[in-house]
């Protein structure tokens, strides 16, 4: 019998019962599921990963759908759990959905749901924000000043990267890959170097335009190149993030062979998915590489880091925060809530999972549909003509 947990129920009377595994930000998405007849149950147990015995005793005799998170294990024993209560819908609030077996959920019928197309800017900003902290030193300054050993000026004080003119490089030129890339060049007048499977028309026109810009006004043209391999963007580039999906392919990227290709003032960012580097290896790296530096977002044993990461002072590490401003969060919740509600209420899925402003705008009713069902085709959910 597993152990009962704490909860919050909104709406006790509701024809439908959906449950969160962990209180999300705003009430927005709370206030959505009332609307339309859900009991809303919110788990408030004091711990930051809740065990699959956890979660099971949260699903209960009968659960309609459940809203979760990319910490939590979801394979065979929730789904049966969750198949077993009658429930046909569960979201990740997340754009990534490695931690779920997508096959075992649509063996029982359960529809997963994400959050893309919300996170784009907010995860571009934050690869932006670690390029120049990175570059100028500022963790290692601020600690500095906390400290009480400032003095006064000094030439060679924490001397750091200029990124004007230098090269950004970016694996993976998707939306997030491609913001990045935007802000970099605009913000910063870098010239660019990626890699990606597929061309990316759109980067490539954006970077030109800015470049005949530069050049009308008596400035250097920035510049881009699509490289021929990852090998290339790891050589040439000054500054490199990672933008790629997690799969096997990607598993281990960067690797000690990679790194070595790199230049020794490389800056290298990751928000994507922490496995993508060998966290050991980069350890030794910026271990004998004083002068290479590092912004992690993500890393590849979460919630830990590979034995002596947090000693490198040329590493800038924070806690998976890509996505977490307030209006992205809040977006996240919206999606996932509306994910399970669309698959209770019989709803199509939305023909693009990146356009979700409709389901965003506060000012009107989102639309009858669930935003991202990545299952839709195997389940043969039908899809919205809006």
């Amino acid at each position: 019998m597993a152990k009962p947990v704490s909860i919050e129920v909104w709406n006790p009377n509701g024809k439908y019962r959906v449950v969160s595994t962990k209180p999300m930000p705003g009430t927005r998405w709370i206030n959505l599921l009332i609307q339309q007849g859900c009991r809303v149950e919110i788990c408030t147990e004091k711990k930051t990963i809740l065990s699959v015995e956890d979660i099971i005793a949260l699903i209960g005799d009968k659960c309609d759908g459940v809203i979760g998170q990319l910490t939590e294990d979801w394979g065979e024993e929730l789904f049966s759990a969750l198949s077993r209560a009658g429930g046909k819908a569960f979201s990740n609030m997340a754009v990534g959905y490695n931690n779920v077996d997508v096959n075992v959920a649509t063996k029982y019928g359960v529809a997963v749901g994400n959050t893309p197309g919300v996170l784009t800017e907010t995860t571009a900003e934050l690869a932006a924000s670690l390029t120049l902290a990175a570059a100028r030193r500022i963790v290692e300054a601020d600690e500095f000043m906390r400290a009480g050993l400032y003095d006064g000026w000094l030439p060679h004080l924490f001397v750091g990267n200029l990124l004007k003119g230098q090269t950004v490089g970016v694996i993976g030129a998707g939306r997030i890959g491609s913001a990045y890339a935007r802000m970099m060049v605009e913000g910063f007048k870098m010239n660019l170097i990626y890699f990606d499977l597929y061309q990316s028309t759109r980067l490539e026109k954006f970077v030109t335009a800015y470049g005949g810009f530069l050049k009308a006004n008596g400035e250097t043209p920035v510049t881009w190149k699509r490289a021929s391999s990852m090998d290339e963007v790891l050589q040439q580039a000054d500054v490199i993030s990672l933008h790629p999906v997690l799969d096997k392919t990607t598993y281990h990227l960067v690797n000690k062979e990679r790194l070595s290709k790199m230049k020794k003032e490389a800056i290298l960012i990751n928000c994507s998915r922490g496995p993508v580097i060998d966290e050991a290896a980069l350890v030794d790296h910026l271990r004998e590489n004083p002068m290479f530096r590092v912004g992690l977002d993500v890393f590849e044993d979460e919630p830990y880091m590979k034995p002596g990461l947090s000693e490198m002072k040329n590493a800038i590490v924070v806690p998976h925060i890509a996505s977490a401003s307030k209006w992205t969060r809040e977006g996240m919740a919206t999606l996932a809530a509306l994910n399970v509600l669309g698959k209770i209420k019989g709803y199509p899925v939305w023909f693009d999972a990146n356009r979700v402003e409709p389901f965003l705008n506060e000012n009107a009713p989102p639309p009858a549909a669930s935003p991202s069902i990545v299952n839709a085709k195997a389940l043969g959910l039908p899809v919205s003509k809006l």
